[in-house]
């Protein structure tokens, strides 16, 4: 069977590929692994991501797109073709359509790099399309209705905060504090509490396993290992799930300034529609535990977490490769 649409979540940290009438086929993460001296990508994805940290020098691994944006052109370029080549049958000449989701905020000049980007890679045409308004189709909201919908979609490296009404964006905000920041916040604190240097990975593990918005009083601990900053050896510490609530405090609240900015510029008609239905929550920050009820309790709104949110972009664009002359207006522009 030819494959002739393809939808892309291309994520700061984990890219997903979406084919009409089969879902979800990858979920890969957004990692390429670059050999220097031979100028040559060696990895992509998973197996890209189990080299971090622990590469020669002449190897760097890479992760082309900052904070939901291209900041290393030919390595995205790779990063597609790879996901193409993943996902369309080897006997297929055809190429195929792309939709890729960007964040609300993106520049016209960050738009064209993704859009040559995946032309380049081996797409017939690329259209672009706003990741609040797929994660919104995602999550089984009914965008092209005249009350207000409001979204806030947390991914790796932004966090995308809109309000959706009649097919559209009415107001939005775009900020580059998502998961990545909670992270570094985590690492950074086990630095400075437990004198103990620990990798990005291990930080993202401790935020999974432990993490939660809200303090418990049942507290979860999981046990890590690193590098101790006064021996220099290898050590290994308990940490506690309120602890990484401490850690991530900060990082929380700067999303959940960027809900209420949104909700202050938001029309007072859509606003009613809002505290109706309350807002939803997407993406893989989102699956923060508590998080839903600390967003709740800050800003007086019902808040939910939307189902399988990780996947609620892959799912959007999904819905709009099935429905292309219906969104093709509201949701994409194109550039040739």
């Amino acid at each position: 069977m030819f494959i002739r649409r393809i939808g892309i979540d291309l994520g700061t940290c984990n890219s997903l590929v979406f084919v009409p009438k089969k879902g979800v086929v990858l979920n890969e993460p957004s990692v390429v692994a670059v050999d220097i001296d031979e100028n040559k990508i060696l990895a992509v994805g998973k197996e890209a991501k189990e080299m971090t940290g622990r590469t020669p020098e002449n190897i760097v691994v890479y992760r082309p797109l900052k904070d939901g944006v291209i900041a290393d052109f030919r390595v995205t370029e790779a990063m597609i073709k790879y996901f193409i080549s993943k996902t369309k049958p080897k006997f297929q000449f055809l190429k195929p359509e792309l939709i890729i989701s960007v964040p609300a905020g993106i520049t016209s000049t960050e738009k064209r790099a993704v859009v040559e980007a995946a032309t380049l890679a081996g797409a017939k045409n690329a259209y672009i399309a706003k990741e609040p308004v797929l994660a919104a189709i995602g999550a089984g909201i009914p965008i092209h209705t005249c009350s207000g919908h409001l979204i806030v979609d947390i991914g790796g490296g932004t966090t995308e905060v809109a309000v959706i009404s009649l097919g559209g964006i009415v107001t939005f905000s775009s900020i580059r504090v998502a998961g990545d920041k909670m992270n570094v916040a985590v690492s950074e604190y086990i630095k400075k509490k437990h004198n103990l240097a620990v990798g990005e990975q291990t930080a993202e593990e401790v935020k999974i396993k432990v993490g939660t918005a809200l303090c418990e009083s049942k507290e979860r601990v999981v046990e890590i290992r690193g590098r101790d900053l006064v021996s220099g050896l290898p050590r290994s510490v308990k940490i506690s799930s309120n602890e990484v609530c401490e850690a991530i405090t900060d990082v929380l609240e700067e999303i959940i300034q960027a809900i209420k900015m949104v909700l202050r510029d938001t029309p007072p008609e859509l606003s009613s529609d809002i505290m109706d239905k309350g807002m939803v929550v997407s993406g893989g920050g989102g699956l923060l535990r508590n998080l839903d009820r600390l967003i709740s309790k800050k800003t007086g709104v019902p808040c939910f977490l939307a189902d399988e949110s990780l996947f609620c972009v892959a799912k959007g664009t999904g819905a709009v490769l099935e429905n292309l002359d219906v969104y093709k207006k509201s949701v994409m522009s194109k550039k040739k």
